[in-house]
């Protein structure tokens, strides 16, 4: 860690130091990030893109009593190391350690947390007015990169603020990424401000003349030059119809021409957005040569970025499997939402081109989009996380179920999401999905049962999801083709008749735990692979009902409203009453951690299922034979 590094404990140390130091300083983040981050893992791209723009920030507005608000906020790691926790910095994403994203509990200088894209210029809209209801003087910054334009809430935002408030500082942090590329419309758009010779070789021109004579008058007469330019070279530019007064593109690593932007647009009685560029994965080559890898990973090589190779994963096997199907399916078509990488279907996109689209951070749209494919004979796929598919609730209920629509939800991260924390756990997808009429959900024990499944929905004539975890798959045989699955019908895996265990999904192994651990104890275990959560087999269950002292669910999901309350629900409309204990996630959001402590904690255990089970299974036990 460099010397300037060690004596920033506060942004009020910052406001000390000269640009050259600044400068400096910039350079001792970038290699504390990543030498830290290699053992952590994080999301190192995004950030080394914004050390400049982070410095800069804090050497012109003052926090907590001014507010930053950072959409996503998984670039905000600057932010934490300025504003007292850079000691702590080494925990970050580990057990009892800093978040990955802003946190409101974690400090009073971060105003509002997320993890999500799109909400950063609602929120500050809603601070600001908040601020100018209270007869507040504090600033209120949004930083947004150019991928949050692709989402709808920052459109309704954009429609909102001029007629909102008159004080609201947006910065537009242009690095082409998201996760992968940006694509569509806007990113198009921007791409054309920022390439155009003439606007180039002006603010070119405007820069130097800040650097030069720095201040209001310069920074005025920059202005009314701009907009004289901007009326001849761009009549029509697309923030300023939204009511804000737009500057830029600037150079996003020029400490003193940032500085003495903010500065100026501090003074503005207008709402602005200042169009920076960036560079994401600046001053780490990997980094800049890794794009999609370095955005977000696990711990590195510091030196030449490389990770140790694992197996397979979940998302990898549900993109091949797509591929094959779409070999023979003319129909099958995939969406994703700005995560190619994430989701795996950067591995369909070469095999099938023209039946791969990618809509941008738009959720909402997949799903609508998808819908309108489908009425016209494609079998689309969406592939978005769990936790991502929350924001079009509603699309999968009024456009793709009401009109009973084929469309196939691939839910990945479903279940616990380890260290990306509570914004990234895909804990309620089986609550908001069992309740909507035409959905068949489903949740795989292992990758091969996971390609049966795909090829099941695809044989639908409605809508279905499939739900399974990040990470390694179970490394089972595959079989050469996928084959359709009898909708509804769970597979007994071992018999018994004191209890049966119902092990959904990834807690397959769990169950088969648990259904040993019982044996040994002298109780018959039956194990069951529920397969289906909806249509759920309700055959199986009155048949165990009228057998079993007890049942037992096993979900990677909260209990409320999971599978084990489908399981109840069921076993209430069998008129039959048997108890159920369920193994499952409480009422509360969970924290960020390593899976299998989370686990233990919270009670997702064999010990913890044995508590519960064994006082209901009095008088079953098996007699030990004893020798005579």
């Amino acid at each position: 860690m460099g010397s300037l590094l060690e004596s920033i404990d506060s942004p009020a140390d910052l406001k000390k130091l000269n640009y050259t130091q600044l400068d400096e300083l910039a350079e001792q983040i970038r290699a504390f990030l990543i030498q830290t981050l290699s053992k952590t893992g994080g999301h190192l791209g995004p950030n080394l893109g914004v050390v400049e723009l982070t410095l800069a920030l804090h050497c012109a507005f003052d926090t907590p009593t001014d507010k930053f608000v950072f959409d996503v906020s998984h670039q905000a790691y600057i932010h934490k190391i300025l504003t007292g926790r850079r000691e702590r910095f080494e925990t970050i994403r580990q057990p009892g350690g800093l978040n990955g994203f802003m946190l409101r509990t974690e400090s009073e200088h971060d105003c509002y947390g997320a993890g999500h894209a799109g909400t950063a210029l609602s929120a500050a809209l809603g601070m600001a007015v908040a601020r100018d209801l209270a007869g507040g003087k504090e600033h209120v910054v949004a930083v947004a990169g150019d991928a949050a334009f692709t989402n709808g809430i920052s459109f309704e935002a954009l429609n909102n603020i001029a007629e909102q408030t008159k004080r609201l500082i947006v910065i537009l942090n242009d690095n082409e990424w998201s996760i992968d590329r940006n694509v569509g419309a806007i990113a198009r758009y921007f791409h054309r401000i920022v390439t155009n010779e003439r606007v180039r070789n002006f603010h070119e021109s405007a820069a130097k003349l800040v650097e030069r004579f720095g201040g209001k008058t310069a920074m005025t007469v920059v202005r009314r030059a701009e907009e004289a330019a901007k009326s001849m070279l761009w009549p029509s530019i697309l923030f300023e119809e939204f009511g804000l007064q737009y500057f830029g593109p600037i150079d996003g690593h020029n400490i003193p021409l940032l500085i003495e932007t903010f500065q100026f647009l501090k003074k503005e009685d207008r709402p602005v957005l200042l169009h920076i560029l960036t560079e994401k994965g600046r001053g780490f080559q990997p980094a800049l040569d890794g794009q999609k890898k370095f955005h977000g990973l696990g711990p590195y090589d510091p030196e030449t970025g490389k990770t140790v190779s694992g197996q397979t994963t979940y998302a990898e096997s549900f993109a091949r499997t797509l591929s094959q199907l779409a070999d023979t399916d003319s129909r099958i078509v995939a969406i994703t939402a700005a995560m190619p990488n994430g989701t795996g279907l950067d591995l369909f996109r070469p095999a099938h081109p023209r039946r791969y689209f990618d809509v941008g951070i738009a959720e909402e749209h997949a799903v609508v989009f998808a819908a309108g494919m489908a009425t016209r004979g494609f079998r689309p796929v969406c592939a978005i996380y769990s936790t991502f598919l929350q924001r079009a609730f509603d699309p999968i209920v009024h456009d793709v179920a009401l009109q009973k629509l084929p469309v196939l939800f691939c839910m990945d991260r479903a279940g616990l999401s380890g260290d990306d924390g509570p914004t990234h756990h895909g804990l309620f997808d089986i609550a908001y999905l069992r309740g909507i009429p035409e959905m068949v959900l489903m949740a795989p024990k292992d990758e091969d049962e996971m390609a049966d499944m795909m090829k099941t929905a695809l044989d639908l004539s409605g809508p279905s999801a499939i739900r399974y975890p990040r990470g390694a798959v179970v490394g089972v045989q595959r079989k050469p083709a996928p084959e359709a699955l009898p909708v509804g019908k769970a597979e007994l895996i071992v018999d018994g008749s004191d209890v049966a265990i119902l092990g959904l999904g990834a807690m397959m192994p769990l169950a088969r735990e648990l259904g040993a651990r019982l044996d040994r104890e002298g109780f018959s275990a039956a194990v069951i692979n529920p397969r289906f959560i909806k249509p759920i087999d309700r055959e199986m269950l009155d048949r165990y009902a009228r057998r079993v002292a007890a049942f037992v669910t096993l979900e990677d999901h909260v209990k409320m409203g999971g599978f084990g309350s489908a399981v109840l629900d069921a076993l209430d409309e069998l008129g039959l009453s048997v108890p159920v204990v369920r193994i499952g996630w409480p009422d509360q959001f969970i924290e960020h951690g390593k899976v299998d402590a989370l686990r233990a904690k919270y009670g997702l255990t064999v010990e913890a299922a044995l508590t519960e089970v064994l006082p209901l299974l009095a008088g079953r036990k098996r007699p030990t034979l004893v020798a005579s």
